[in-house]
């Protein structure tokens, strides 16, 4: 039954420059930087060093203490709240960031140079609803996002970790998404997409064991995304370019 809600994409041609409907020209991106390229940061980018220090025995920081809706500032601190995990050089926070100013979005990255670049870019085009972290998201998601507060949280092709012994670290498994599911508003949910086969089938595998707390539902192409895209990440772009199918679905909150 869970497959019945799950979508499989060819990769096919790629879509042009959609300007003045919302959509932006698929550009080919570089996945490296340079090492003496400087990023300024300011008032966008956040470090793991910038989060409070978790008291001893402290599982969890007091959301009365640290809460990451106050990084908008007062005046946007109660709007929507959405995460995106494995933001990259932020082409999709930028890209739906514009579409959707009623809404907070803060990506989690990593790799820190990356993460540098997109906040930089971020402050470059004045977007006032994005920030970035540099941090690990599992360890971010438990300690320091209150219950229920994050309206979507977007992972679009991570890490799969291909190899049996590494399959550990793969982000969505059971723990992982039974955690998130206390984060979630009501009927929030989880948008998944990947490239890998496997993985999305080790997905597909952790989603059954959690059919107590979500729905399985057709993944729904972002407003953002280009003709025949998905999300229009740089990751995606280049997959697509290689010929690669995706696969995608979205776990819905119960309740």
């Amino acid at each position: 039954m869970l497959w019945a809600n799950i979508t499989l994409y060819r990769s096919g041609g790629v879509g042009g420059d959609r300007t003045g409907t919302g959509h932006y020209p698929l550009l080919a991106m570089s996945f490296s930087l340079s090492r003496k390229q400087g990023f300024d940061t300011t008032g966008v980018g956040y470090e793991t060093a910038d989060l409070p220090v978790l008291l001893p025995g402290q599982s969890r920081v007091d959301p009365t203490v640290f809460d990451p809706r106050d990084w908008f500032g007062p005046d946007r601190r109660g709007l929507p709240f959405e995460l995106e995990i494995g933001s990259g050089k932020g082409t999709f926070l930028v890209q739906q960031s514009v579409l959707q100013p009623g809404v907070n979005f803060l990506g989690i990255e990593y790799a820190r140079a990356f993460c540098r670049y997109a906040a930089d870019r971020v402050r470059r085009n004045a977007i006032a609803n994005v920030k970035l972290l540099h941090a690990e998201a599992g360890f971010f998601v438990q300690c320091y996002i209150p219950d229920g507060i994050v309206e979507r949280v977007h992972i679009y092709f991570p890490d799969p970790w291909p190899k049996a012994r590494h399959h550990k670290r793969r982000l969505v498994q059971e723990p992982f998404l039974r955690m998130v599911h206390s984060r979630l508003v009501s009927r929030g949910c989880i948008r998944l997409a990947t490239d890998h086969t496997d993985y999305f089938e080790w997905m597909c595998d952790h989603a059954s064991r959690v059919s107590d707390l979500f729905v399985v539902e057709p993944f729904e192409n972002t407003a953002s995304a280009g003709e025949g895209e998905l999300v229009g990440s740089n990751f995606e772009r280049k997959y697509r370019r290689e010929g690669r199918p995706f696969h995608a679905m979205v776990l819905r909150k119960i309740g």
